[in-house]
């Protein structure tokens, strides 16, 4: 198989965001979009998406840099003083791991973000977490138990071999992933509980500047299997929420590039939804 899923994180956080993706999905190769359902944005992205079935859109589970969708006052282990999740990450990890009252509370604020997507009427295409935090035991064995009953049937385990990147850039300077042992065992996780994982992902090292030259070279040096190639493209780089430093814009010229276009037409292109029962009855 060489299947490729191009997926745009961050759906719905701003109108920026948003536009990128159908501009995307329309005029390049964008088959797929994560949704933040707590995000400003998240009403305008559902009208977008509900007029765009050929998009398939999941769920970007947000539990950092974002807001809870249940009040505060039911989650208050999880939120600031400002009513945003707390953005130590190592921190609310720990406490993760160590509270059962804190749990009960991610458990709680999870759920909801399942129920509030499911209340969109969209197909869940696929889940993942914003910042990764998915890789997170207690948070990824919770996507698993919560997600199955939603209907989820595809997530995301961020797995990407250094040597396809420099591949596709000889000579880039690629540090190690020290998330990949946790990775590879969410991936093991999640396919024993029968649910759809990408063979790669790519997208980690060189967020927020995935160029056209990067993106078509990177298609063309892809190990057979089903990959998964993520962005953050925009129409502006100074929206409210951006990634510092990030190039969206130039991360939407890399989805509709003439060259990423010639090099994803040698590949099987297409959302989660489309590699599901193919993958699952191999």
């Amino acid at each position: 198989m060489n299947g490729l899923i191009v997926t745009a994180d961050d759906f719905g956080q701003a109108a920026e965001v948003n536009a990128a993706v159908m501009i995307a999905h329309r005029d390049g190769i964008l088959t797929a979009a994560s949704l933040m359902v707590g995000a400003p944005a998240f009403a305008d992205a559902v009208a977008l998406a509900q007029a765009t079935p050929s998009l398939g859109v999941g769920l970007h589970l947000t539990l950092v840099d974002g807001v809870p969708v249940l009040p505060c006052a039911q989650v208050p282990d999880l939120v600031d003083s400002q009513g945003r999740f707390r953005d130590d990450m190592v921190r609310a990890g720990v406490a993760f791991a160590f509270s059962s009252r804190v749990r009960a509370q991610l458990e709680a604020e999870i759920t909801a973000q399942f129920e509030a997507f499911a209340a969109t009427g969209l197909r869940l295409d696929h889940v993942n977490a914003h910042k990764h935090f998915h890789l997170h035991p207690v948070i990824a064995a919770l996507v698993i138990r919560i997600g199955q009953r939603f209907g989820m049937r595809s997530v995301r385990a961020p797995i990407e071999p250094a040597g396809v990147l420099r591949s596709a850039e000889p000579g880039a300077r690629v540090g190690a992933d020290v998330a990949m042992p946790w990775a590879l065992l969410m991936r093991r996780q999640l396919r024993r509980a029968g649910l759809l994982v990408p063979d790669a992902v790519f997208g980690l090292r060189w967020s927020g500047h995935m160029t056209p030259v990067r993106v078509a070279a990177l298609i063309d040096a892809l190990p057979p299997g089903l990959n998964e190639i993520y962005l953050h493209p925009a129409t502006s780089d100074s929206f409210a929420g951006h990634g510092p430093g990030y190039a969206h814009v130039k991360e939407l010229a890399a989805l509709t590039d003439p060259a990423v276009r010639a090099a994803a037409a040698k590949r099987q292109l297409g959302s989660f939804a489309d590699f599901t029962s193919e993958r699952l009855a191999a």
